[in-house]
């Protein structure tokens, strides 16, 4: 029994570690899903996210992480809080 209780506790710790991973795994803001920038970001529900994401396809890529206060709901302490979990993949500006 003490021995099923030590392996389980072993099992519920390496899960929470690939968890935690994940949750602080960057996320590139020109790429993502509403639903992966929901799980990535701290404080942006399922509502931000979709917001996010169609702000980037009325205005394209963001060039700059701060380019995202311009989504409705957004703010600069959003902004900063995240800085270290968003990341901008390769803005295409059709100039290329």
């Amino acid at each position: 029994m003490f021995k099923n209780l030590i392996l389980a506790l072993v099992l519920a710790l390496s899960l929470s570690g690939t968890v935690l991973a994940a949750e602080n795994a960057p996320v590139d803001v020109n790429t993502a899903t509403a639903e992966q920038l929901a799980e990535a970001l701290v404080g942006v529900g399922e509502s931000k996210a979709e917001a996010i994401v169609a702000y980037r396809e009325e205005n394209g890529p963001f060039r700059h992480i701060d380019e995202l206060i311009n989504v409705r709901g957004i703010g600069m302490a959003t902004v900063d809080n995240n800085r270290e979990r968003i990341r901008l993949g390769m803005a295409d500006d059709g100039n290329g």
